[in-house]
């Protein structure tokens, strides 16, 4: 497992930031270790607040007691907290900005899939385009409700999955020869190899207020791939 950066630790709770490829928590098969057993070997009992999805990198909150578990599970679940992710999509926006309130239920079909569905929970997403590159944009989202895959669901729901999304997109990675005219391979290279090949989707920042009232604004830097490629995308934008 890549090493995780803390990036806050009290009395009460824990804030990592997760590196892309890692369970937050065990999962049935126990394929590898999660944050959450990487943690209680660092710092013994810890409880579960929210998870991120596997391919999903960024902050994520951990209790270290029953006491603020419970606080800050409700903070989540009442919508206190707020959170801002940033992600690179398939092509370019109509509305540059905007709220999805849509719906999301359980593929009756999928196991582990979603689906935007009219009897599903309510789920809202609001959006705004960052930075625009033709084949793909730049998109902050900021989630009010915490459904599985939500932004993943909303963005192929309307029509522009995150790059790279294997069950929400077409799965394909990112090539530089996709967006710069003219690329050649090193002389060094039989291939050419992809410059993203996760899911481009990263918990940014999380602003929530502790038990004593205290508030807590933290920000969780991107990660190598998505940067590297943001500022190729920047470099060959036509």
């Amino acid at each position: 497992m890549a090493s995780p950066e803390i990036i806050l630790d009290t009395e009460d709770f824990v804030v990592l930031n997760k590196p892309a490829g890692t369970l937050s928590i065990p999962d049935r098969t126990q394929s590898s270790e999660s944050l959450k057993e990487w943690l209680q070997k660092k710092c013994g009992n810890i409880f579960t607040v929210h998870r991120l999805d596997r391919d999903t990198s960024g902050l994520i909150v951990f209790a270290k007691h029953a006491q603020s578990h419970q606080f800050l599970s409700m903070a989540f679940e009442d919508r206190k907290v707020e959170k801002f992710y940033l992600g690179i999509i398939n092509g370019t926006l109509v509305d540059k900005k905007g709220v999805i309130d849509a719906g999301i239920a359980e593929h009756p079909a999928k196991n582990g899939k979603m689906m935007v569905h009219k009897k599903g929970k309510t789920s809202v997403t609001e959006y705004q385009v960052l930075e625009e590159f033709g084949w793909y944009s730049k998109v902050q989202f900021q989630i009010h409700t915490g459904r599985t895959h939500q932004i993943r669901v909303h963005m192929q729901h309307l029509g522009h999955p995150i790059v790279c999304d294997e069950l929400y997109g077409d799965g394909r990675p990112v090539f530089i020869s996709s967006f710069k005219k003219n690329f050649k391979l090193s002389k060094s290279e039989e291939e050419e190899r992809p410059i993203l090949n996760r899911l481009g989707l990263h918990a940014q920042s999380l602003r929530f207020e502790d038990q004593a009232g205290k508030e807590y604004i933290l920000e969780a830097p991107l990660p190598k791939d998505m940067k590297a490629l943001l500022q190729q995308l920047k470099k060959w934008k036509t």
